[in-house]
């Protein structure tokens, strides 16, 4: 066999385990409370927005730890990382299942808080940019094409757990998951040949660091509005279409175009758009939301399928965006560290954005998407500013 085609079998081989174990991953944390925030709350005799705010507490632990769990992967590699952070699900999943006090489940959701920083997409993209540095584009975009289904997959089996059995038994499978399925496909993740060295390997010039920070400060921007606005639209979405006018059937089918649409955006990206330069791509994912949403609210309830379609595709190519623009401005050096300084303003505007949008709703009903457009609109501005910091 040639060895192109050997390094190329071994690359996929690579992607699918990391996506399998990220799909697991993904699944049995972010999206648990959707299903079973619910039942966990009328056992403990709670309000189910008090295990949201749960979940809001464990996205910002995520963004205060995000960038010693990147210095971690730069310094370590992905491998024992990612190991151990699916050791900490399983931990924090299985106190959840035998919790017999509210405080055991703020534990385990700081815990998770945790796991998330140095477990999900960021964790996986600097492991892959550990692997194959400037050509790690295709990887990331193999790993958010198969973790694209954890919601698809997550929600029903979470949700058939806990009727069939109960939520403790739903986390407790969870928890077996991460520790007999997870653990093992990281294990057998090659180890990394390359070193990142640390974000300072040298003292930069005056105008190389102010470029730097520019740099930084208007991809952090971005990487916050647009997950403000991805963070609200799932949270919302039923709500506000129904503001507009579309019945409550029609809403629903609207949100189900969303998880395709990012999938297929996913897989455009995978063939025919792999060779677009990563800002162009970002400004067309950052710009489909305005549009789909000013579409909604000029022309009316005919356009809410276009979007969806459109929300959920750039909501799919942002993934992407968000592991492979950092590669392309600023290079593999420090990459996992910086990634978690990047995330750190997107994770604490998700978690904001269920509240502060739904009051938003609450008075502006459907057109609460002038605000999301606005960020949408912002968005390109700050990305046309860093194509010409990028240039210089």
């Amino acid at each position: 066999m040639h060895p192109s085609s050997v390094r190329l079998n071994s690359k996929l081989i690579v992607v699918s385990m990391i996506g399998i174990a990220q799909t697991i991953a993904w699944a049995s944390t972010y999206y648990l409370p959707a299903v079973l925030a619910v039942p966990i709350a009328r056992d403990f005799g709670l309000r189910s927005s008090d295990l949201f705010g749960l979940f809001s507490l464990a996205l910002i632990v995520a963004a205060l730890a995000g960038p010693f769990a990147g210095r971690l992967i730069d310094r370590w590699g992905g491998k024992p990382v990612l190991g151990g952070t699916s050791l900490l699900f399983a931990f924090c999943l299985a106190l959840m299942a035998n919790a017999t006090a509210v405080w055991h489940l703020v534990l385990a959701w700081l815990g998770i808080g945790i796991g998330i920083a140095s477990g999900l997409y960021e964790a996986a993209f600097a492991t892959v940019v550990r692997l194959y540095g400037q050509q790690a584009r295709s990887s990331i975009t193999g790993i958010t094409l198969i973790a694209g289904f954890a919601s698809t997959i997550g929600w029903p089996l979470t949700s058939y757990l806990e009727v069939t059995y109960d939520w403790r038994t739903a986390c407790l499978i969870w928890a077996a998951l991460n520790a007999l399925v997870c653990l093992p496909l990281y294990g057998c993740l090659p180890q990394e040949p390359r070193a990142i060295a640390p974000l300072k390997t040298h003292k930069p010039t005056v105008q190389q660091a102010r470029n730097s920070d520019a740099r930084i400060w208007l991809l952090s921007f971005v990487f916050a509005a647009t997950g403000f606005t991805s963070a609200a639209m799932a949270a919302h979405l039923p709500g506000l279409l129904q503001a507009a006018g579309i019945s409550a059937a029609s809403a629903i089918l609207v949100g189900m175009l969303i998880g395709p649409s990012q999938v297929g955006a996913r897989l455009l990206e995978f063939t025919f758009l792999k060779k677009l330069k990563p800002l162009f791509s970002a400004k067309l994912a950052v710009a489909m939301h305005p549009i789909g949403a000013m579409l909604l609210l000029v022309l009316g309830a005919p356009f809410a399928m276009i979007f969806g379609v459109l929300h959920g595709a750039g909501n799919g190519m942002l993934t992407i965006v968000k592991g492979a623009l950092p590669l392309d401005i600023f290079g593999t050096n420090g990459y996992g560290e910086r990634q978690g300084v990047l995330m750190a303003p997107a994770r604490i505007s998700q978690a904001l954005a269920p509240w502060l949008f739904g009051i938003v709703v609450a008075h502006w009903g459907a057109s609460a998407l002038f605000l999301t457009s606005l960020f949408g609109v912002l968005s390109l501005v700050s990305l046309q500013l860093l194509t010409r910091q990028h240039t210089d």
